[in-house]
């Protein structure tokens, strides 16, 4: 079978999508599945819609387009409002995050030149500094955006842990409860959603006492690699290993662990240092760093990744027994899955 390849358990992914679709609902919490570090993937989308999810979100408009022209039955929300691309956004997303309203605006010319109402949900800046909307400048962009045709207001939301790690806690998601109500009261509106963050929101809501208007989360991490992401802990009852990078050996000799000679810059500009390990079992594997990022894989043998070129990952064998044509298989992180998904020199084998 060709390597590298990515194997895919759909079982597994749609076991987790229904496990929290039905824990977050058991407090009124919805759940949009986000599929950008699947690229969209088709057959994993069908397999979410399955599960009960019916909003997709996506951060590339190439993606959500994919997904639409498949025919996957489902809403579909970009996640990444980029103003040149506000033709496709209407035409092809249901909904987008946004917290700026240049964008918004152009939003709305096309939404009126595509007789289209475009659902858009006002992003609040509350730590993290990646995107959103200082709160004190909400209300003046909340009554200009109304006045927009063809755009609805469907609600608000904020993004932490991502850029600055921030943590969702009660502090952050009251406050955010607390704009909404100030929102729907001061310009007579009820809010679709109130969306309070990402895959890290899990301690939150399994610790807080009540969720307040918070009724929907944006997950993508804790559905495919089954763990919360503010320590990468494993949420129990979900599966860990949906998804599994397998490699091949392409070289297997004895060899020593030091180079010879005088070391300089590799080939990405880093200075290596060495470890003398003696002699030792020295593997290449068939994928590098074009194709993942190594840094994220775990093996699941008992050997040691000793470092990675462009096309190659070496290992340290230690006492397993790894000749040419063997194949050796990795657990991803999200960067290294995202990295792999990416890659067109990495197969996917759906199970």
């Amino acid at each position: 079978m060709i390597t590298p390849r990515i194997e895919i358990n759909l079982r597994k992914i749609a076991h987790n999508a229904k496990t929290l679709k039905e824990l977050y609902g058991s407090k009124g919490i919805d759940v949009i599945g986000v599929t950008k570090v699947v690229c969209g993937d088709t057959k994993i989308a069908n397999i979410l819609i399955k599960s009960g999810i019916n909003i997709l979100a996506d951060s590339r408009i190439d993606n959500i387009k994919k997904m639409h022209n498949a025919g996957i039955q489902a809403q579909f929300l970009l996640l990444r409002s980029i103003y040149s691309q506000a033709k496709n956004i209407v035409k092809y997303a249901d909904i987008s995050l946004n917290s700026e309203l240049m964008v918004i605006k152009e939003l709305s010319k096309f939404a009126v030149k595509q007789d289209a109402t475009h659902k858009i949900i006002l992003m609040v800046e509350l730590g993290d500094l990646r995107e959103g909307i200082m709160p004190s400048n909400l209300e003046k962009i909340v009554n200009e955006v109304i006045g927009l045709k063809g755009i609805e207001l469907a609600g608000i939301g904020t993004n932490l842990a991502c850029f600055g790690g921030i943590k969702p806690d009660d502090k952050k998601m009251e406050n955010l409860s607390s704009i909404a109500i100030n929102i729907e009261d001061k310009f007579e509106l009820k809010l679709e959603f109130v969306s309070g963050g990402n895959s890290a929101n899990y301690n939150w809501f399994m610790s807080t006492k009540d969720v307040g208007k918070i009724n929907n989360l944006r997950l993508g991490e804790s559905i495919f690699l089954g763990c919360e992401t503010l320590e990468r802990k494993p949420i129990p009852g979900l599966f860990t290993d949906a998804f599994t990078l397998i490699a091949e050996v392409i070289e297997s000799k004895i060899k020593p662990s030091l180079p010879n000679g005088n070391v300089y810059q590799d080939a990405f500009g880093n200075t290596p240092k060495f470890i003398d390990r003696g002699l030792i079992k020295r593997i290449l594997l068939g994928v590098g760093l074009q194709d993942v990022l190594v840094s994220g894989l775990t093996p699941l043998l008992d050997i040691d990744i000793l470092g990675a070129s462009s096309d190659h990952i070496i290992v340290d064998a230690k006492q397993t027994d790894l000749k040419v044509g063997n194949t050796v298989e990795f657990n991803l992180n999200y960067g290294a899955l995202l990295s792999a998904m990416t890659s067109p020199y990495i197969n996917k084998k759906y199970k």
